[in-house]
This record gives C-alpha cells, structure tokens and sequence, in this order.
C-alpha cells in the first residue's frame, strides 16, 4: 500500500459531544448507542471501512 492511498482520517473539535439515542424497544448501551450514531457520518464510515480492508489485506496478520 502507497502513502498517498492512505484517507485522512476524520477530525472533530475539542470537546464534540455526539447527541446519541438509545434504541426504545430493545436493550443497547451507551456504547453500542454511541458508536452506531458515529457511523452514521460518512467520513468515519469511510475511515473505519478502509481501516478494515487495509487490516484485513495486511500479511502480517495473517502469518502469526
């Protein structure tokens, strides 16, 4: 993989609070709540899916 195929990944203000729901007719914890709103914003959803790909397609974690 080339340095200039690697995103930019995404950057918040200081301090950025994520208004986030929990689900009403079943258990979800905040966590779960938080990151399932987070994935909402296409930049952390392309971050986080080249994040994968790349991790997934590296060697090294498969020769261990």
């Amino acid at each position: 993989m080339k340095f200039k195929d690697i995103l930019k990944s995404p950057v918040f203000a200081r301090g950025h609070l994520w208004p986030f729901e929990k689900r009403k007719q079943q258990y979800e914890s905040d966590v779960t709540a938080l990151v399932r709103k987070m994935q909402e914003d296409e930049s952390i959803r392309r971050d986080q899916s080249f994040a994968w790909n790349r991790w997934r397609a590296d060697d090294r974690a498969t020769t261990r």
